[in-house]
């Protein structure tokens, strides 16, 4: 489903119930990840986040502290230093072209339809949120749900601003590998308001795909088995509601993983570095793992 591939990658873009928090022992299946070799004279880590789990949760990664402390800047998908210009930003963004209202874009019972969602999710109808882009308005229900499925989890503080705050305490630079504008681009702007408006009546027709898709993300996280992860992020069924293009999947994981993959080497010779981005980045063929290995990187778990 398109709109589970939005949602894992706008909150997580990666995403804990009644599964074990210990780490999987599966080799080569982890969050937390060992960069050596290639001529680095010392080690750099990568860390898949889940954009929404408690912090608490790195408690269950053994070894995550003592590396983070090893390490000498923090790299993130973006530098949070400036929440503020970044969400200012985000929302000038989300506003809906000139001409383009959700009258033209939907039919009266579809528009009913959305008004109703959003009062239950949000509390708010689509009369004070139609000058919104469709994007925006599926990320707000995705996020609005998440938070009532699982309100005992639901963090106010993401892992990765954790890791570029506790960076900022130790006085160590904070590497962004895109820019909030490289950001906005991928998840409010690359698809018509037509595609947007598409797959966000899918969601508001389909809730409980969603919410079995969040409650399988949040399994497989906390298993720390990124190779479920990215198997669930990939299924595609034949009565899938509103499949993906091939596009659209390259926009949102792929195209920004080679793009990373280009400046991660300066990155790490330059220090040491802690890499901490969504957890969908790391696995499969085109991810951060198997790029770095062949670039001629040793690229292991971590062992406590």
């Amino acid at each position: 489903m398109n709109y589970k591939k939005n949602f894992i990658a706008i909150t997580a873009i990666c995403l804990l119930l009644s599964c074990s928090p210990g780490a999987s022992t599966e080799k080569g299946n982890s969050l937390l990840w060992k960069i050596s070799g290639n001529g680095l004279e010392q080690p750099s880590y990568l860390f898949g986040t889940h954009h929404l789990v408690p912090v608490s949760f790195l408690d269950s990664i053994p070894g995550i502290k003592e590396v983070f402390n090893e390490t000498e800047q923090t790299v993130g998908e973006l530098d949070m230093g400036n929440l503020t210009e970044m969400q200012m930003k985000i929302m000038s963004e989300a506003m809906m072209p000139p001409g383009v209202t959700y009258a033209t874009l939907l039919s009266s019972e579809d528009a009913v339809l959305l008004d109703s969602m959003l009062r239950a999710v949000i509390g708010v109808g689509l009369d004070q949120l139609e000058q919104l882009k469709p994007a925006m308005l599926s990320n707000l229900i995705s996020i609005s749900l998440y938070q009532q499925y699982y309100p005992s989890v639901a963090s106010t503080q993401n892992i990765d601003y954790y890791f570029q705050e506790e960076a900022l305490n130790r006085s160590r630079p904070v590497v962004g590998l895109e820019t909030a504008e490289d950001q906005i681009e991928v998840l409010l702007n690359s698809q018509s308001p037509e595609r947007q408006v598409e797959l966000l009546i899918c969601m508001v027709k389909h809730p409980e795909m969603l919410k079995e898709q969040m409650d399988k993300l949040q399994i497989a996280y906390h298993a720390q088995d990124i190779h479920a992860l990215r198997e669930l992020y990939e299924e595609e069924t034949p009565d899938d509601p509103c499949p993906s293009t091939d596009e659209e999947k390259n926009l949102l994981n792929g195209n920004r993983n080679r793009t990373w993959l280009e400046k991660l080497p300066a990155i790490m010779k330059e220090k040491s570095s802690f890499i901490a981005v969504g957890c969908l980045h790391l696995p499969g063929e085109e991810g951060l793992i198997e790029g770095l290995r062949k670039q001629g990187y040793n690229v292991e778990t971590v062992t406590p």
